[in-house]
């Protein structure tokens, strides 16, 4: 099972590259954030005539979150992340699919710090590590997968020095990541690929990308059945140059059918 992320950063003005990067990378399943699109403004048919059935939680100017399979529906189980009914922002969505447990999230940004944004985004990491945690209870195999906003380490930001104080470096938010981890998840990029700077965003400001001044900031976390299949962790760095693009490129992580006994590891 090949799985994505990608971080589409409004869905219908960058829809063409969207379906032009399913045709190429034809993913079985595909976790999208930054939808900037309300509910009944998502491009369904689209991703249908691709081949995709998809359940997806919109939202008006910003936000959204959808999960696209290959050749079914999603089972939807959830939308939005529990802990706090009075929050409506669209950063949560999860389904089923062949067995494994996918939800899809877009953690808020955070900036300005210090600020109420900045302690939204503390706040919405503390619900989702209680929630994660009844997550790993079901003992299934689980991912949970999207744009943290975060870089967990100065290996995951080109010039660390210069975020200090940023909303996605503060030490508050790389120790929530790094609780969040400990309970039993596996940075699935980080297991197949230690000690590679790898990136999965480029600003369109200052020639980031021809630059490779980017952050690493999309992650999948797996738990441990997941963990015990994971074949493949690979970013779609490329998509990131096409005319259009979103300032995210697609990750991806490919799971056995069976537990993988020796894995390609890159150092």
């Amino acid at each position: 099972m090949k799985i994505a992320t990608y971080n589409v950063n409004g869905v219908n003005g960058r829809l063409e590259v969207l379906l032009r990067w399913l045709q190429e990378a034809e993913p079985d399943v595909v976790c999208l954030q930054e939808l900037k699109a309300p509910q009944e403004k998502f491009p369904v048919k689209a991703i249908e005539a691709a081949g995709y059935g998809a359940v997806w939680l919109g939202q008006k100017s910003w936000n959204g979150v959808a999960i696209l399979v290959r050749g079914q529906e999603p089972h939807l189980t959830r939308k939005g992340l529990p802990g706090d009914p009075e929050d409506v922002q669209s950063r949560y969505i999860e389904a089923i699919i062949d067995g494994v447990v996918i939800g899809g999230l877009y953690l808020p940004n955070g900036n300005p710090y210090p600020g109420p944004k900045f302690d939204y985004k503390l706040d919405w990491f503390d619900r989702l590590h209680h929630y994660a945690a009844e997550l790993l209870e079901l003992d299934v195999p689980v991912i949970l997968t999207g744009d943290y906003n975060v870089m967990p380490t100065e290996l995951d930001v080109y010039k660390p020095e210069r975020w200090t104080n940023d909303a996605l470096f503060r030490v508050e938010v790389r120790e929530a990541f790094k609780n969040l981890v400990d309970q039993g998840w596996t940075d699935a990029l980080r297991e197949l690929h230690p000690g590679e700077r790898i990136y999965t965003f480029w600003d369109y400001f200052r020639n980031a990308y021809a630059r490779d001044a980017g952050l690493r900031i999309d992650h999948f976390l797996l738990s441990a059945e997941a963990a015990a299949r994971l074949a493949n962790a690979e970013v779609d760095k490329h998509v990131r140059g096409w005319d259009h693009s979103s300032d995210h490129a697609p990750v991806w992580i490919e799971l056995s059918n069976k537990p993988v006994k020796k894995r390609r590891t890159k150092v």
